[in-house]
């Protein structure tokens, strides 16, 4: 990977969407991961398997260790204000307080030199909070981003950035939000 001796490390991400427990852990193996990340807002699936607690023990049997970062990175978060026109905005995301922790703990882990993937719902990277929030983010620390695509090979971040804008250099920065509309929590209801 050029230029990745002056980044500050890697992250991997990964996705599992409806596929099953054994086809996501075939697609993690290769990668050598010791630590998993969850930031999925709500880590609950209609797969017990990715359930938090299930996903916790599946994890550790593989030699895993899970951590749970959906408080901080999740693409939902109950702060009203990160939502316009019920979407969630990323660039008010990304100035919370919280998410500025999340990221730390990731900086954190890879200045320790300890290598962990990121993981959310969404299979692929270009369509998830994972690589337009979290991702760009990281990228502009430093951090080297690659994804872990949905038939097992590595994308690097700039690659699926190119495939979310068709390749569109945008003329003042990405500014991304979620592909849904979404209501804040609390206010589900009421949308």
């Amino acid at each position: 990977m050029a230029g990745a001796t002056n980044m500050r490390g890697l992250i991997t991400t990964i996705g599992y969407g409806n596929g099953s427990w054994e086809e996501f852990i075939q697609r993690l193996r290769p990668h050598n991961i010791e630590f998993l990340i969850d930031v999925r807002t709500r880590p609950a699936s209609r797969t017990p398997e990715f359930n938090r607690d299930v996903c916790a023990t599946l994890l550790e049997r593989e030699g895993i260790k899970y951590i749970y970062l959906g408080d901080n990175l999740g693409g939902m978060p109950d702060d009203p204000e990160c939502y316009v026109d019920g979407k969630v905005d990323y660039t008010r995301c990304e100035a919370r307080a919280e998410f500025k922790s999340g990221l730390l703990r990731i900086r954190n882990a890879l200045e320790g030199g300890h290598r962990a993937v990121l993981m959310c719902s969404e299979l692929d990277p270009e369509r998830c909070h994972r690589s337009k929030l979290i991702g760009e983010a990281l990228g502009r620390e430093g951090v080297a981003v690659t994804h872990i695509d949905r038939d097992g090979s590595q994308v690097s971040h700039d690659a699926v950035i190119r495939r979310l804008t068709g390749g569109q250099e945008p003329l003042f920065g990405n500014e991304f939000t979620s592909v849904g509309k979404h209501a804040p929590p609390g206010q589900e209801s009421a949308a």
